[in-house]
């Protein structure tokens, strides 16, 4: 029994006193003690080495009251178990020497059953769960299959992902059977995040936005929205679409128990757009945690007021940066749970 169940009561539309918070990227390169290890081992060993990933997990539950742990990982630990040997480079960000180009590389990729390609995350859930000792929940993550194709297809980050949508609307055949592929495979891989005891599930689609509303619902919901169907009688599941404001409406018609905003769009908006049916997860502009501490805490207390208590949860509306001073991450914080109606 979880002893702090207010972000799975902020899920399920019980009626909570306050919202809950948490941060995403809240395990990240803001805290020394992240840097400090980040200065010893390379980003994929901590990912690989589940007593690592456990311990940067619980970094900000120890310096902050958040109401929920999320997973340290990546979401391209996915398309490396399919074969795909992605590195982590400095100055570029994640990089593929050889990207996805062809049918034959599509066809080529690998069915590994989950638990022997990613054992590591499922072992780093077992570690994370003990120490956390039911305190708060654990959220486990996937990147959403269209995010997985960008990458796979560009072979690193990139601003538009030209490359990505032209081979996907040059070949929408080959598109729709590498986003299969990883459709069956991160399923596999969330059904054994479950198995392993965490308590949500969230999909990060960080590159939906680039895509009209049409491409949007062709190339990445159709596919998200398998992954919320096969879970969501199993487990809370939260759909971010980064600049996806525009699917809002037919993203609330499903069966996720949330939906992630960025700051692009109004509270008022956004419950608009849902119908205030289902709750809302964001959407404090990252960039302003580099504001000052008290001008934080007046903000995100108005964010609240925005976005009402109830079937709410106070996050950012995207990973909050590396330069951003710990005072005013702890800020954002106490700013949610000292929240008064």
């Amino acid at each position: 029994m979880l002893k702090n169940p207010l972000f799975l009561d902020a899920l399920q539309g019980k009626e909570v006193q306050r919202p809950p918070v948490w941060m995403m990227r809240q395990a990240g390169r803001f805290l020394p003690e992240f840097r400090a290890l980040r200065d010893k081992y390379d980003f994929f060993t901590r990912c690989q080495t589940p007593e690592l990933a456990a311990e940067i997990t619980l970094m900000p539950v120890k310096r902050f009251p958040v109401d929920a742990a999320i997973l340290f990982s990546d979401i391209l630990v996915v398309p490396q178990a399919m074969g795909m040997p992605f590195q982590m480079k400095e100055s570029v960000g994640p990089y593929l020497q050889n990207p996805v180009s062809s049918l034959e590389d599509i066809e080529k990729l690998q069915n590994t059953p989950v638990e022997e390609s990613l054992g590591y995350v499922f072992k780093a859930i077992d570690i994370t769960r003990e120490l956390l000792n039911d305190e708060i929940p654990l959220i486990g993550f996937c990147g959403s299959p269209w995010t997985i194709l960008c990458y796979a297809i560009e072979g690193k980050g990139s601003k538009t992902f030209d490359k990505a949508k032209s081979f996907c609307f040059k070949n929408p055949e080959w598109a729709h059977l590498l986003l299969q592929k990883i459709t069956d495979y991160t399923l596999q891989y969330l059904l054994k995040k479950i198995e392993h005891g965490v308590n949500a599930v969230q999909i990060f689609d960080s590159w939906g936005g680039v895509l009209s509303p049409a491409d949007y619902e062709e190339f990445s919901w159709k596919y998200s929205n398998q992954l919320v169907e096969a879970l969501a009688d199993k487990i809370p599941v939260i759909v971010f679409g980064k600049g996806c404001w525009f699917a809002l409406e037919t993203m609330s018609r499903s069966k996720a128990s949330a939906l992630g905003v960025d700051w692009t769009i109004t509270p008022q908006k956004a419950r608009e757009l849902t119908g205030g049916n289902i709750a809302l997860q964001g959407n404090f502009d990252p960039a302003k945690l580099l504001s000052t501490p008290d001008k934080i805490y007046t903000e995100v207390q108005q964010m609240i007021r925005d976005f009402g208590v109830q079937r709410y949860i106070a996050n950012l509306g995207h990973g909050i940066l590396p330069n951003v001073p710990v005072e005013n991450a702890e800020a954002f914080v106490k700013a949610v749970v000292e929240f008064k109606r």
